[in-house]
This record gives structure tokens, sequence and C-alpha cells, in this order.
């Protein structure tokens, strides 16, 4: 059986009430339910923090052991070398994700950290871009 980590960084822990016309109305508890029943094959954990080094440490304690990491870095993507060297310094792919399309908001979400490091980079999908993650692992 796959074994799969789901990473979101910061402030995705308001999915479903942050910015609806952004990032629409399902939290991300009640999407996760809905993807772990259709992909019921996959052992799938999910983990969230809104701090750096909290999402460092996930990311060394299951980058030995998982098939893929899927990683919503959040606002971390265009801020965190830190980041981007976890991910360069384990062995599990990662696909980097977005929900919305970041080159399409400003300027500064443009540049990413994780993308260098990355299997590949899945944006602008709404939660569906999670779905592509997952079917890029199987």
């Amino acid at each position: 059986m796959k074994k799969l980590m789901i990473i979101n960084g910061p402030n995705l822990n308001l999915l479903g009430k942050r910015e609806p016309n952004i990032y629409g109305s399902l939290t991300f508890t009640e999407f996760f339910e809905e993807i772990k029943e259709k992909y019921s094959s996959i052992q799938m954990d999910y983990y969230q923090s809104n701090i750096e080094g909290e999402i460092i440490n996930k990311l060394h304690a299951v980058g030995f052991s998982y098939d893929g990491v899927i990683l919503n870095a959040g606002a971390y993507t265009h801020t965190s070398i830190g980041i981007g060297d976890a991910i360069k310094g384990i062995e599990t792919p990662v696909v980097e994700v977005h929900i919305s399309n970041t080159f399409g908001r400003e300027e500064f979400r443009h540049q990413s950290y994780i993308s260098p490091n990355a299997k590949g980079v899945i944006l602008g999908f709404g939660l569906q871009s999670y779905e592509l993650a997952i079917q890029s692992f199987l």
C-alpha cells in the first residue's frame, strides 16, 4: 500500500472560512475525508502547521519512509529557503501544490523556494490540485 503525506502550511487551517472566493467553502478536513474515501487503497496522512520549523521537522520525519509528499507550504513557498533545503535533503519525492494560480496573484507569489527541489508543481485547480498530485504518485 502506498503511503502519502499531505502537508499544509500557514493559514490553510482556515480553508472554508478564509477568502472563499479564492479558496472555496470546503474545510480541508472535509476535503481530506472525501479523498481518503476515494483513494482508499492508499494510506494518506495529513499534517498542518503555521510554524516553519514544524513543517521542516515533519518533512524530515516522513522523508525516508513515505512514497510521496504533497506540500502546500502556503506563504512559506515564497520565503523559506529552509523548507526548500529540507526537500532537497530527503529521499521521498515532493509535489508542490497550490489551490490558487499563484502566477495570477501578487508578484511576490511568483517566486518559489519549493519548486526547484520538487518532483512537480500543480497550481490553480482549487482543491483538485491535491487530487492531481495524488494521481501523479499512482
